[in-house]
């Protein structure tokens, strides 16, 4: 078993009876395997893939099934709206563009997906497209970064790395920024895509490349990405130049930054940490530790800033101070706890003759209900997607 993200001991986090906690869902879909992607809504429909291969069109209110498209791969990639369009990537290595009613506008092929190789069962995502002036950008397994005419899915132009690209491009002043597998993070002119500047990064005794698999948020003139070098960096918009960089200890800090009232918030893998730092400079504002390992971006509504962890939890905690206000458990972890950890939310003591490899990992998030997804707050009702395959509907207060 490998060191690091590999080596996981974990305490689950306990209810407290002051926060909002372990609500009855209002209404729960099931899909047929585990859900990596974020979901998204327009007029009163929610759009989320699934690594069953089909993308769905579900009511808010009701929960019920509009229709589903077909794809001949697991879909990792969250969708970006537009118009009346839905574009998305799917593991069978092209990007889908359907209408709000599910028929196919266009399909544009890559030179196909896979997953990194090294530690691959931990490389969750696909790129997810993002829309800007009438032209798409998306990364692929295949080294390139394409912008696509949003309405035809014609090729503009494409840059190749020396990596899979996974991430999300982050579209600031007139660039794409963008990192890939090969530890380095890219600027390209958003138009011609032409380099503007490249960024290594520090890389790290278990990654040693410093594999960019997080996707970046800008704020002021400041870039803000994480590596798999357990190092979260905060980069000029202009220039390969780093303002300050976060190390952590144990291991990654990929969440796609938050930044919301002059400030950012981040969440930690092994560290297991969810943090509120100052963007200027890095330090810590607060932080709170979930006790268990955080992938997913955060939301914010109102005062409260929500996020998911490898177990099953989604928490809401106060923007400003960090108290925790609402925590809710999907029906994987309600279900299957016991296979894993004793009544005290502490491992098994015979954990080990059950969790052999890291493949076991992967099994043990999506009998848990592990969200690595983004939440999305619609009003009073939060939508999360799990790998439980459960997409769930619950009431924030």
């Amino acid at each position: 078993m490998a060191t690091g993200h590999c080596l996981l001991l974990f305490i689950l986090l306990k209810g407290s009876s002051a926060c909002a906690q372990n609500q009855k869902p209002g209404w729960v879909f099931k899909t047929a395997s585990a859900i990596i992607a974020s979901p998204v809504s327009a007029n009163g429909v929610i759009y989320v893939g699934s690594t069953d291969s089909n993308f769905y069109a579900i009511g808010v209110i009701e929960g019920t099934l509009r229709w589903k498209v077909k794809t001949n791969g697991d879909i990792r990639s969250t969708a970006c709206i537009y118009q009346d369009k839905i574009c998305f990537m799917s593991g069978d290595g092209y990007a889908w563009c359907i209408d709000t009613g599910g028929h196919i506008k266009w399909k544009f092929k890559s030179k196909g997906e896979n997953k990194y190789e090294l530690f691959s069962f931990a490389d969750y995502f696909q790129s997810s497209p993002v829309y800007d002036s009438g032209i798409i950008y998306i990364g692929s397994a295949d080294h390139f970064i394409y912008a696509l005419q949003a309405q035809t899915g014609k090729l503009i132009w494409k840059f190749k790395t020396a990596g899979i690209v996974h991430a999300t491009a982050c579209i600031y002043k007139g660039a794409v920024y963008i990192g890939s597998f090969d530890g380095y993070f890219y600027a390209l002119n958003k138009a011609s895509g032409k380099l503007i500047w490249r960024f290594k990064s520090v890389g790290q005794q278990y990654f040693p490349k410093g594999e960019f698999n997080g996707s970046a948020s800008a704020w002021g003139n400041t870039v803000f990405v994480g590596a798999r070098d357990y190092n979260f960096y905060a980069l000029d918009f202009a220039k390969p130049f780093c303002h300050w960089n976060k190390s952590f200890q144990k291991g990654w800090a990929i969440t796609t930054p938050l930044i919301d009232d002059s400030l950012l918030y981040i969440g930690t893998s092994d560290d297991r940490l969810f943090l509120c730092l100052n963007p200027l400079n890095g330090n810590t504002k607060w932080s709170f530790n979930a006790m268990y390992n955080i992938f997913g971006g955060p939301a914010v509504a109102d005062s409260i800033i929500y996020f998911g962890t490898m177990m099953g939890h989604v928490f809401g905690l106060n923007k400003t101070t960090g108290e925790k206000v609402f925590d809710f458990t999907t029906l994987g972890y309600r279900q299957n706890k016991e296979t894993y950890f004793k009544e005290d939310d502490t491992y098994r003591d015979d954990i080990y003759s059950i969790i052999k490899k890291n493949e076991d990992f992967l099994l043990l998030y999506q009998k848990m209900g592990a969200v690595i997804a983004k939440p999305l707050v619609l009003g009073n009702t939060i939508i999360i997607s799990s790998m439980d395959g459960n997409i769930y509907a619950v009431a924030r207060y």
